[in-house]
């Protein structure tokens, strides 16, 4: 039997390649999206306030206490 993977729920961004609604070091909620992961990205929240598919390259995967990822959401 395998143990389900934690899903994804903030990521980091390392690099935006001038893309406008990403900062880089910024910590963003990823929303949960199994087909664009197959592809090779990720649903983020970015910037705008709305969701848009990044490529994975631009984040590393980050676990957050609670209150930071609340603090996350409320941003």
């Amino acid at each position: 039997m395998t143990t389900p993977r934690k899903k994804l729920r903030h990521a980091m961004c390392v690099r935006n390649d001038e893309c406008e609604d990403l900062e880089p070091r910024k910590v963003y909620r990823v929303l949960p999206d199994p087909r664009a992961a197959r592809d090779g990205y990720l649903r983020v929240v970015d910037e705008s306030g709305e969701d848009y598919l990044y490529p994975e390259a631009y984040f590393v995967p980050v676990d957050l206490p609670q209150h930071a990822a609340q603090a996350v959401l409320a941003g």
